[in-house]
């Protein structure tokens, strides 16, 4: 299991990107949450099976219909088994 920590800029907000990336986490059993920024870009943490979470980290580079990504970091962290679920935060 692994555990990623997302920073995702350009035109990320607005544009539904939070819902979709929840929607992707609960198909593919990834826990987590995602968040807007008040600087304008998205912020995520994942839990999961390292493909699945690989899967969103490599979505999140295109994101929603309507994003414009110009920047995805990852910060792969330890694993923590801290999430039962995936959320949206606001």
């Amino acid at each position: 299991m692994v555990r990623a920590h997302l920073i995702i800029s350009g035109i990320v907000q607005g544009v539904f990107f939070r819902h979709y990336t929840c929607q992707r986490a609960h198909e593919l059993g990834v826990s987590g949450w995602v968040k807007n920024r008040m600087d304008g870009d998205v912020e995520a943490v994942l839990e999961g099976e390292p493909a699945k979470v690989e899967e969103i980290v490599k979505w999140c580079h295109q994101g929603s219909p309507g994003a414009v990504v110009t920047e995805v970091k990852v910060f792969w962290e330890d694993y923590k088994n801290e999430f039962s679920q995936f959320s949206t935060k606001l």
